[in-house]
């Protein structure tokens, strides 16, 4: 797998779900529904899109900011493609 895709959902009641997926490649579909999309392969964030607004794309503040939640996911999308584990992320885990 080569890219972790975040999508946010608004309930009718006010609330926000977010959904997580993994895939090899970026359909249309996500450029337009998905938030957040982080390429793992390159280390770049694809786009990042919240509340309505661009934030800045920078690789370790988005991709620290999801290790929190996402550690064995982002872990393995690390390792499958052929980067290390970023050492503040070693650092965490221990």
């Amino acid at each position: 797998m080569r890219y972790l895709i975040l999508t946010y959902y608004k309930r009718a009641n006010g609330k926000i779900d977010e959904v997580m997926a993994v895939s090899n490649r970026i359909k249309p579909r996500d450029h337009q529904t998905a938030n957040v999309i982080l390429d793992f392969c390159d280390q770049v964030v694809v786009k990042c899109f919240i509340d309505g607004k661009t934030m800045p794309k920078e690789w370790e503040t988005i991709t620290g900011y999801y290790y929190k939640f996402y550690s064995s996911v982002m872990e393995r999308l690390f390792k499958e493609n052929g980067h290390e584990l970023p050492a503040e992320f070693v650092a965490e885990s221990t």
